[in-house]
């Protein structure tokens, strides 16, 4: 059975930093694409940040560059998000989702989802 499990989420203030995790179960980080999404209140979801089955990386929104960090632990079978001098903006919850080829900013391009993690920024 696919399982995503998103953990690591929390309040924080402006300028501090979290780790997301995404554990992966029931299959191997080896053979999938992970992605991590976000959804502000109100706002539709949009992707973040991407680790490809071969390891390609991508951070999607501007925002973002410069201040997450995905990377991989495949004997861990897990995904992780780092997130540098967050801003109240990126206030929201945050998913991963599985695909099976490359990267894709589009959530309608992943087959699984995680249930989320909540991140809040307070200025």
């Amino acid at each position: 059975q696919v399982q995503l499990v998103e953990s690591g989420g929390g309040l924080v203030q402006a300028g501090g930093s979290l780790r997301l995790s995404c554990a992966a179960s029931g299959f191997s980080l080896d053979y999938y694409t992970i992605g991590w999404f976000r959804q502000a209140p109100g706002k539709e979801r949009e992707g973040v940040s991407c680790i490809s089955r071969s390891g390609s990386i991508f951070h999607y929104p501007e925002s973002v560059k410069g201040r997450v960090t995905i990377s991989r632990d495949n004997a861990k079978n897990t995904v992780y998000l780092q997130m540098d001098n967050l801003r109240p903006e990126d206030t929201g919850v945050y998913y991963c989702a599985r695909r099976e080829y490359y990267c894709s900013a589009h959530e309608h391009d992943y087959e699984y989802w995680g249930q989320g993690t909540q991140v809040t920024v307070s200025s």
